[in-house]
């Protein structure tokens, strides 16, 4: 058998092929080593990117997706519409909290998506006479896209490079990340914590002048950039009253951390109040679940007032916003997902895996922290009496997701958790390792048993690999 190993698509280590997915079923996928040309047979713990929400091969969707490509066509949406759209944004509105969301635009990818929430930020003020504002304020640490505008209202090692292309850091003035596990303490309060978070923001407006802050972006509980950092209690209500004294509009990012993740369909459910809610918010991942590509920016009512009582245009489209095909793909998803109860049933498991492993790496002496949702959560490794970083030259995080492979789940690893500091040559290199798991909802406790022996066993094996390199 001839193995080619060389690889035409411009993605990960450009000239190497990476492993190809053979198949897949439910939870478990089939990887083909290109090197070799064997074949292994694992489970999908992190979903690609957090991505699976049911699954691979749902027979319903498949069946779905086959009836859809009989009926489905394209139409531009900037004058021609489908019903597609319109059910999947009425089924979203009917099933988020009451009148939190009025209007919907479906576009193929979060960093899409983010940047149509940008934009559409922007008309909102320009549709009031209110042309000033420009600025958004996001947090260091954080992640919405590998888009330009994405990119600059994010923060992390991965856009170093860019940085000169990117919008200025007047454009997009950063305040802290939510970081409990390092900032509250039994000197320091959750609550104390809180109030020196929110100081910062209105600060920041106050500094750059409020009258040109457009908005706030923040992810609701931080992504894979930041190991699923949940905020502290009042932060997110706080922050959206700072936004209203200020005239600015309350954007959240949950294109990774929502739609059912922490067993709610929207993640700011259970850390807002219950009745407040973001005047603009993305979606993403598990509202197609890998099935299509698809995300989204739902609206609230007073954004979409503003512009209908405006202009009552959107100010552009792309062509494929609203896309038929994938519309009809993500209502059946959305769909089987309630019909099943998959939310709940999903993070009880979810759940229980995070307590048991928990319990099984007690005595370890690099995890530090364990957090996040039930079905997106993450291992901070550091020293768990000091919480001082592991030697990031070392890669421990990398080297517990390769070994993770091996032991037969995926997971995703990324350094830059603490920040980033300066090696020898002058590069700048994450400080901080995490790893973070994000299985489909369809989990049971049977796959969950075989998750935690695969990953506590990787830890364990980097952990005495790592101390025996010291």
């Amino acid at each position: 058998m001839t193995v080619t190993t060389e690889s035409q698509v411009f993605q990960r280590v450009i000239s190497e092929k990476a492993p190809i997915l053979e198949k897949a079923d439910g939870m478990y996928i089939t990887v083909k080593d290109p090197k070799t040309g064997e074949s292994k047979t694992i489970i999908d713990a992190m979903t690609g990117a957090a991505v699976g929400s049911l699954g691979h091969q749902d027979p319903d969707i498949v069946n779905a997706m086959i009836e859809a490509a009989k009926t489905s066509n394209y139409s531009f949406g900037h004058y021609i519409g489908n019903e597609a759209s319109e059910d999947l944004s009425q089924f979203i509105i009917d099933h988020s909290p009451k009148d939190h969301f009025a209007s919907c635009l479906w576009v193929g990818s979060g960093s899409e998506a983010n940047e149509n929430a940008m934009k559409i930020c922007k008309q909102y003020h320009l549709e009031k006479g209110d042309t000033k504002r420009f600025r958004f304020i996001s947090r260091f640490n954080s992640y919405h896209g590998f888009t330009i505008g994405a990119l600059s209202i994010g923060d992390g090692i991965r856009k170093n490079e860019f940085k000169n292309i990117l919008l200025s850091d007047e454009q997009t003035p950063k305040v802290s990340a939510c970081y409990t596990y390092r900032n509250v303490n039994e000197k320091f309060t959750e609550e104390q914590y809180t109030e020196k978070l929110l100081n910062e923001l209105e600060q920041k407006f106050i500094d750059c002048d409020p009258t040109t802050v457009a908005g706030v972006f923040f992810e609701t509980v931080g992504g894979s950039s930041f190991g699923t950092c949940p905020p502290p209690k009042g932060y997110l209500d706080g922050a959206k009253a700072i936004c209203e004294k200020y005239g600015a509009l309350f954007c959240l990012d949950e294109v990774m951390v929502g739609l059912g993740r922490n067993g709610k369909y929207h993640c700011y459910e259970t850390f807002m109040k219950e009745g407040n809610g973001p005047d603009i918010m993305t979606v993403g991942k598990t509202i197609g679940s890998g099935f299509v590509t698809l995300a989204g920016v739902l609206i609230s009512p007073k954004v979409k007032n503003a512009i209908v009582n405006g202009s009552n245009m959107s100010n552009g489209a792309q062509t494929y916003h609203c896309h038929e095909f994938n519309c009809k793909i993500g209502l059946a998803v959305q769909k089987k997902l309630f019909k099943e109860n998959l939310f709940e049933s999903g993070a009880k498991v979810g759940k229980y895996m995070m307590e048991t492993i928990a319990e099984k790496t007690k005595d370890s002496k690099v995890v530090g922290n364990i957090r996040g949702l039930p079905l997106f959560f993450s291992v901070e490794f550091c020293d768990p009496l000091t919480k001082e970083c592991l030697t990031p030259s070392f890669g421990f995080c990398y080297k517990v997701q390769k070994q993770c492979l091996e032991n037969g789940i995926t997971s995703m690893g990324f350094q830059g958790t603490a920040g980033s500091t300066t090696d020898a040559d002058g590069n700048i290199i994450g400080l901080g390792d995490h790893i973070s798991l994000a299985p489909a909802y369809i989990i049971t406790k049977k796959e969950a048993d075989i998750i935690i022996e695969a990953f506590v066993k990787s830890i364990a094996e980097v952990e005495a690999e790592y101390f025996a390199s010291k």
